[in-house]
């Protein structure tokens, strides 16, 4: 795993979202895989204004995204598709068609053909070159909580309470927080062939420690991606706070030999 370690969220958010520029300027039909929460919109505002600023086309990109609430309709205001919609696809010019997030309406039998399908549809499209994603407080990537089985595949999950009470910032009354969601699986991650992995502030340094540096665990799913060959974490200050080996990343970064960089 690759560690960058910069001051703030903003330059960590830039570097991430210069990478992703060039792999969109690379091959203008990659296929990314997005994430939504607080996380990063800092990168998503960054992509917008290298698409309004300086011309980068979304025009032949295709969209996964990671998960969504089981309950709420694509233009309920919590929702993730929804998320999306306000905070990247209207400001750049993705095809709606190429954009896919889970629905929240499947219910009952139909959520495990659902989600068979969706995976499916991740491999028609050639499979995620890209694939962004957050760190909960616990260490869950998607919505694949504490024990979720490291080969897991696109599911339905039952929401920890302590998951409920982190996301209660996007809902009007912490009870309206679903108890359920469609998550891609960690299996499904990890056969992205290259990962982004953004975490900022202190609430995250204890997960990016366990991630890093820790045993690899289903009580950390994120500590899985120290299997994959090419993951870089983009960290600001406070959330690798508590690497012990930080010193030694920063130096690896700042001694990049030139035909290294991204």
């Amino acid at each position: 795993m690759e560690v960058i370690i910069l001051n703030d969220p903003e330059a960590v958010s830039a570097l991430s979202a210069r990478r992703i520029a060039q792999l969109v300027r690379a091959k203008p039909t990659a296929v990314l895989g997005l994430a939504t929460g607080s996380t990063p919109l800092r990168l998503y505002k960054e992509l917008i204004r290298l698409h309004q600023e300086e011309g980068l086309d979304f025009s032949e990109v295709t969209s996964f995204n990671l998960d969504e609430y089981i309950g709420l309709a694509a233009d309920h205001a919590a929702s993730y598709r929804y998320f999306m919609q306000e905070n990247l696809f209207r400001h750049i010019n993705i095809a709606p068609e190429r954009t896919h997030v889970p629905s929240g309406l499947v219910a009952g039998p139909d959520i495990a053909r659902y989600c068979a399908e969706y995976e499916e549809a991740i491999v028609r499209a050639g499979g995620i070159d890209l694939q962004i994603l957050g760190i909960g407080s616990d260490g869950h990537i998607g919505f694949n909580e504490p024990s979720s089985s490291l080969a897991s595949r696109t599911r339905i999950k039952t929401l920890t309470q302590r998951t409920r009470e982190d996301n209660t910032p996007f809902f009007d009354n912490p009870d309206d927080v679903p108890h359920h969601v469609i998550t891609m699986g960690v299996g499904t991650i990890m056969e992205a062939r290259e990962i982004h992995l953004l975490a900022f502030g202190d609430k995250k340094a204890d997960a990016i420690a366990d991630a890093v540096e820790g045993p690899i665990t289903a009580n950390v799913p994120a500590s899985v991606l120290q299997m994959h060959p090419t993951v870089r974490l983009f960290a600001d200050e406070p959330a690798a706070s508590k690497l012990a080996r930080r010193d030694y990343y920063r130096w690896v970064y700042d001694n990049k030999p030139a035909w290294q960089a991204f």
